[in-house]
């Protein structure tokens, strides 16, 4: 079944090469860390020393790096002489994990293929590798289930989307996942989809969704002067995540609130940095008063749209929302996380589409603390929300207090993983989480 994997994954890297040879040269889009990517090891890397408890940890992107932030550094505090690493897909999870744990720890993922894991299992000589949420590549769990690394997959949430088709292919799915020693699942409807995907019941435990336990960021140098800069100016509302296709639908709210509010400050942050320019063009051709941070010199903002052209700066910058909008809903692509504007006690909206974050979204639903809004509504939903500070007040309150009642899951998951770094005679083979 491997060999056969391997061959159609290699034979679709090689049909989707003058794909990733046009993205390079047009956006630069999956340039940085080609080489590591193909399993080369970068000489930032301090490798660890023989005989030392390594613990890889693998977050795609920026997503699951805050996820799983708190429990590295509570994983570190715990076992102060093992080595952890951490490895990212994306560029943008790439750049914050390095600001927050240092290049000489951080690396990109290496393709799914023996030639490019292997030499990170030698070099790296893992006994813990963590997966966050569903990376369940076959090469990565078997090769190293066989390079002796106990294999965690925590924050382990099966989608809407995905689950018929991991279902349809149970019976070549379950020898994957029994190369996993604990599954820690968000929920007990991720418990019940890894079952019956083929994952062993005994290995499931539900933890709780490590995203809530993620803190919110400080101030940066930008969200200071941001914040200096709009303090006489307002509403300030701040639309993140957005994705393509999206920004279209949102420039008509973006006119009525500058009609209505003309000293209003909007930040759009774009999710992917290949589409900076081409959202700059959309907002050009609106004929809307624009500035990119990347050119901004710090000057007051009366009015207008801030194109936010950075990446990593977007969480402290819902701080300072009246109103936050978060992206990928409005069209199919499953929504972003709106833990980070909530953890401010922000008054969020999102579009209809939120299945990747399904089980957050509910728990908000429930609570009264965030507004739903398809596209055709979506205006007339915001200038409500932008006419009543009660009302704004009261929807952000409710947001925060979720946050609050969500967290604990970094406890539940830190003693899993101490649990699977004792020495085998001393852990008991019917190892489960504590249930939330």
């Amino acid at each position: 079944m491997y060999f056969l994997y391997t061959a159609l994954y290699a034979l679709a890297l090689v049909l989707a090469l003058p794909y990733w040879l046009v993205a390079m040269l047009r956006a630069g889009k999956y340039r940085a860390g080609l080489k590591e990517r193909f399993g080369f090891i970068p000489n930032r890397l301090k490798l660890p020393k023989d005989g030392e408890r390594v613990v890889w940890f693998h977050a795609v992107s920026v997503g699951e790096v805050l996820a799983v932030s708190a429990l590295v550094r509570s994983l570190a505090s715990e076992l102060p002489d093992a080595p952890i690493f951490l490895s990212t897909t994306t560029l943008a999870g790439q750049t914050l994990a390095r600001q927050r744990f240092g290049e000489e720890k951080v690396f990109y993922m290496p393709l799914d293929v023996p030639w490019a894991i292997n030499p990170v299992l030698r070099a790296l000589r893992p006994k813990l590798l963590v997966l966050a949420e569903t990376e369940f590549w076959p090469n990565v769990l078997r090769l190293a289930k066989a390079h002796d690394a106990q294999i965690a997959v925590v924050n382990a949430r099966i989608s809407d989307r995905s689950f018929p088709g991991y279902r349809r292919f149970r019976r070549l799915l379950a020898p994957v996942l029994a190369n996993v020693s604990c599954f820690l699942a968000q929920g007990e409807n991720d418990r019940e989809r890894l079952i019956a995907i083929g994952a062993e019941p005994a290995r499931i435990s539900v933890s709780g969704n490590l995203k809530f336990e993620a803190k919110p960021p400080a101030a940066t140098e930008f969200s200071r002067g941001l914040r200096q800069a709009i303090e006489n100016a307002g509403p300030a509302l701040v639309f993140g995540s957005t994705v393509d296709g999206e920004e279209e639908l949102l420039l008509p709210a973006f006119k009525s609130v500058l009609k209505d509010f003309p000293d209003s400050v909007i930040v759009l942050a774009p999710r992917h940095p290949e589409r900076f320019d081409r959202v700059a063009e959309l907002l050009r051709d609106a004929g809307l008063s624009f500035c990119r941070r990347s050119s901004w010199n710090g000057t007051t903002l009366e009015g207008g749209v801030m194109l936010l052209d950075s990446i990593g700066e977007l969480a402290s910058v819902y701080s300072l929302a009246e109103v936050a909008f978060v992206g990928g809903s409005l069209v199919p692509r499953g929504g972003h996380n709106i833990l980070e504007p909530a953890q401010f006690a922000k008054p969020i909206i999102i579009g209809p589409h939120y299945e990747n974050f399904r089980e957050i979204v509910r728990d908000f639903v429930s609570a009264n603390a965030v507004c739903i809004a398809a596209a055709e509504v979506f205006t007339d939903t915001l200038l409500q929300l932008l006419r009543s500070p009660a009302a704004r007040e009261a929807l952000g309150t409710r947001a925060a207090a979720v946050v609050a009642r969500g967290q604990g899951s970094t406890e539940r998951t830190l003693h899993a993983l101490l649990e699977l770094l004792q020495p085998s005679s001393a852990r008991n083979e019917q190892l489960v989480a504590p249930r939330a």
